[in-house]
């Protein structure tokens, strides 16, 4: 008697029949990706992202985006009696009255922070290996556009709560979108409704905030992991390692199952600061009034830098063409645009100052392309500075000293720190090259076999030019399993 079929394989036929899903399944499930650490930097980006948005539609279940003004009547004892908008009020509802309320509002904060963290990470990580080169400079342009997106998001989405903190910050906004010169009214009265705070204001944001720029970062992240499907996995030098091959582990079922581990570890650790540490705890602020200001307020990190240049920038008046450009224009319009556009033309910059329009698939070391380091670090000294100044007002009281001392302190720091940091790092990266050339190897060290308690012996596998090719030991130096 002949044996049942099971489900699943009548289903994956049924599939196959239709769609011819076997043979793309088979190449998706047979790639190899390295297994170097800092490749999970990605991954833990694009996990922090799935739980970034399953917490806010969850949010979104009880949210009330409405500046409608009410009174508030909820359990939080000290705020009872206050005229607030409904906004605000459901987001104190959400944190006191709803079951997993508070928890799920600080997971999905936590998500946001962690989400941008990663992602500057992982960018840093392709800028000093050099993994935006030719062929993957549209990948680059493509994870530029995401984190100027994810920081527009993160900014517009804990603005919704209309707390005092985050309406000074709205407040800010207004006026650096003001300050643009020919279109800055019309594009505050696009975002903002008219004047500051406009009837529309919340519910514009939240349109923004739930759909516009989700789908466009949804979009720019599906096209940018097609292209890292499409293209051969960058991967670092070693023995068995070429520009023709990827040398690492399928991605069934051995990373696959590093993938799921990483999404329930990300996810344990974004529970875990969601349920202990507190962050945003809007309820201290109170509800937003144009007329007051909070002291010592200071935004998500991602935006402490803008607030930094804000705070840092000389007061001078320039003329330009007979006309007055004010001054929040510098610092907080002009600069972040020479940043996000240096950031993406950067591969198309140095392949023209190098003139090498070569396919690069080895990953540089960042000692042996010592003026990109150099470049790298100094730039990273510069805004640090822009984020720490940010915090004046917060180290001067914890620190007892005069702000306007601080402030010309910072100023100094943004003058002399990225230089030395460029120089200093450029000289160690030539001299840790210079130490590896008597006999040194420069190639990074690769996974070695190992033998698991089991006995049985690990082995890497080799993704050939020839995709066809599936001979793990086809490559010198990789051993046979």
């Amino acid at each position: 008697m002949a044996r049942a079929t099971p489900l699943s394989r009548r289903t994956a036929r049924w599939l196959d029949a239709r769609v011819g899903a076997a043979g793309f399944a088979r190449k998706a499930l047979d790639k190899v990706f390295p297994d170097h650490w800092s490749f999970l930097l990605g991954e833990l980006a694009l996990w922090s992202f799935v739980i970034l948005i399953a917490t806010g539609v969850w949010l979104t279940f009880f949210f009330d985006a409405s500046i409608e003004e009410i009174v508030y009547e909820g359990s939080y004892v000290p705020l009872q009696g206050i005229e607030m908008s409904r906004a605000y009020a459901s987001a104190l509802d959400i944190s006191f009255d709803v079951r997993a309320g508070m928890v799920m509002r600080q997971v999905h904060h936590w998500a946001a922070n962690v989400y941008l963290a990663t992602t500057v990470v992982h960018l840093m990580r392709i800028f000093f290996t050099g993994a935006f080169r030719r062929p993957r400079e549209l990948n680059w342009l493509i994870g530029v556009g995401m984190l100027i997106f994810s920081i527009v998001n993160g900014f517009v989405g804990y603005s919704l709560l209309d707390d005092q903190l985050s309406g000074t910050g709205l407040r800010i906004a207004h006026n650096i979108a003001l300050s643009i010169p020919v279109g800055g009214t019309w594009l505050a009265s696009l975002f903002f409704g008219g004047d500051f705070p406009g009837p529309d204001l919340i519910e514009r944001l939240y349109v923004i905030h739930i759909l516009l720029l989700p789908a466009v970062i949804i979009a720019l992240l599906g096209l940018h992991l097609a292209l890292v499907a499409r293209q051969r996995h960058t991967q670092f030098s070693g023995p068995g390692r070429t520009e023709r091959n990827v040398v690492g582990e399928r991605v069934w079922p051995t990373f696959a199952a590093k993938g799921t581990a990483a999404f329930f570890l990300t996810a344990a650790v974004l529970c875990a600061l969601g349920g202990l540490a507190q962050i945003n705890p809007i309820w201290l602020y109170g509800p937003f009034r144009p007329a007051e200001v909070s002291a010592a307020s200071q935004p998500d990190w991602y935006m402490g830098w803008l607030d930094g240049a804000l705070r840092l920038w000389p007061g001078w008046e320039i003329r330009l063409f007979g006309f007055e450009i004010p001054t929040p224009f510098y610092p907080s319009v002009l600069l972040p645009g020479i940043t996000f556009t240096l950031l993406a033309l950067w591969p198309f910059l140095e392949a023209r100052i190098t003139k090498d329009r070569s396919e690069h698939h080895l990953l540089d070391r960042p000692r042996d392309r010592p003026l990109r380091t150099a470049f790298g670090t100094s730039t990273f000294a510069f805004y640090t500075v822009l984020f720490f100044g940010g915090a004046s007002d917060v180290l001067s009281v914890t620190f007892q000293t005069s702000v306007n001392a601080l402030f010309q302190a910072f100023r100094i720091a943004l003058l002399v720190l990225p230089p030395v940091a460029g120089f200093v790092t450029y000289r160690l990266c030539q001299e840790l090259a210079r130490r590896d050339r008597p006999g040194a190897s420069h190639q990074a060290p690769s996974v070695a076999p190992s033998a698991p308690d089991d006995g049985a012996t690990h082995r890497q596998e080799i993704e050939p030019e020839d995709e066809t090719e599936r001979d793990p030991a086809s490559t010198a130096g990789v051993p046979r399993g």
